[in-house]
């Protein structure tokens, strides 16, 4: 699995566990809804201001989405 897939596959994960979806995270971070689904599919790679955003509106950090692979 690559990073990218690996990254989106984490933060998908906490979108849930905090209880939004797809289209109430895109409200509150400002990204789109589409930008979202590829960033979660793996199809694109998230821009650094994209995850200070989604971080935010998760009530976590960057650091927390990039734990990936520790498994």
């Amino acid at each position: 699995m690559t990073r990218r897939r690996e990254l989106g596959e984490r933060i998908g994960n906490l979108r849930a566990a905090a209880h939004h979806t797809q289209e109430t995270l895109s409200e509150a971070t400002g990204i789109s809804r589409r930008t979202l689904q590829r960033i979660e599919s793996g199809e694109t790679d998230a821009r650094y201001s994209d995850l200070l955003r989604i971080a935010s509106a998760l009530k976590s950090d960057v650091a927390a989405l990039m734990e990936i692979g520790t498994s």
